[in-house]
């Protein structure tokens, strides 16, 4: 989990069910603008609330954004070299760069980086426990389905241990792998049945012991972690509309470059 205790950032008190409303909110702004002038701001201004609200070190935050800017980077350039369009800037054989094809590079790179961001904050503000909590109490998940994400969750690093055993079981006792694809096909034989079937049997008895506790009651529950509505939530509101406003202004009065809508390159 990105999600480091330590860190200190207000964000991170905001309550998780509404950070995942304008998580999503967001997206789906994101999705549906077609201004490159809008999406390069909202890329800017979302990279720096990462920066300045995440709480993080500036060297891990920028760490973790490096694969976004490799995405950003081939996204953009394989739209750009290969896109249609009709004013042609330049081509040497099958590469050809037009204005359209240009500008919806970019579009298409902000875009990416756009989504990048806000799932990067997501995840270094949001502790998954928390989440489920506030996913119960805020949105009526039902229990056993936010319990029993929480519990696979926790089943994780069982897995990979019991995989780290059986691959120094397998070493230990000599076993050898044939070359090519049969080889691969041995290797998911002799790794997935055991660990299918380990996992088969831990998951019953979680299910048992989940069913014991009445974890598929319909009354009311008590719970462990409170999940309530603070001022820091009001304000997680007002200054995630206001990027999309913010970059929705700027975008449209003060434009960058001159096409509005890479859908029709003007």
């Amino acid at each position: 989990m990105l999600y480091s205790p330590d860190a200190d950032s207000w964000i991170a008190h905001v309550n998780p069910a509404l950070k995942l409303m304008l998580m999503l909110a967001g997206v789906t702004f994101v999705l549906c603008t077609h201004n490159v002038n809008v999406m390069g701001m909202v890329a800017i201004l979302l990279f720096l609330l990462v920066i300045v609200g995440s709480g993080q070190p500036l060297k891990r935050v920028m760490l973790f954004m490096l694969p976004f800017f490799f995405v950003f980077v081939s996204t953009a350039v394989s739209m750009i070299l290969f896109g249609k369009g009709e004013s042609a800037w330049w081509q040497w054989g099958p590469i050809l760069i037009t204005k359209e094809s240009f500008y919806r590079g970019l579009h298409v790179g902000f875009r990416a980086l756009s989504f990048g961001f806000m799932g990067l904050l997501f995840a270094f503000t949001t502790r998954p426990v928390l989440l489920f909590y506030s996913l119960m109490q805020q949105l009526n998940v039902p229990p056993r389905f936010a319990y029993g994400f929480m519990a696979s969750v926790r089943l994780l690093p069982l897995i990979l241990q019991e995989f780290k055993d059986l691959k120094k079981t397998y070493k230990a006792r000599g076993v050898q792998y044939a070359s090519g694809w049969q080889g691969l096909q041995q290797k998911i034989q002799l790794y997935a049945v055991p660990l299918l079937a380990q996992s088969i049997r831990r998951a019953r008895r979680i299910a048992v012991a989940m069913e014991a506790r009445r974890f598929n009651a319909v009354a009311d529950r008590t719970y462990y972690y409170q999940m309530e509505f603070s001022y820091r939530d009001g304000l997680m509101a007002v200054c995630w509309i206001g990027i999309f406003i913010a970059s929705w202004l700027i975008g449209w009065h003060v434009p960058l470059v001159e096409i509005m809508d890479v859908r029709f390159g003007g």
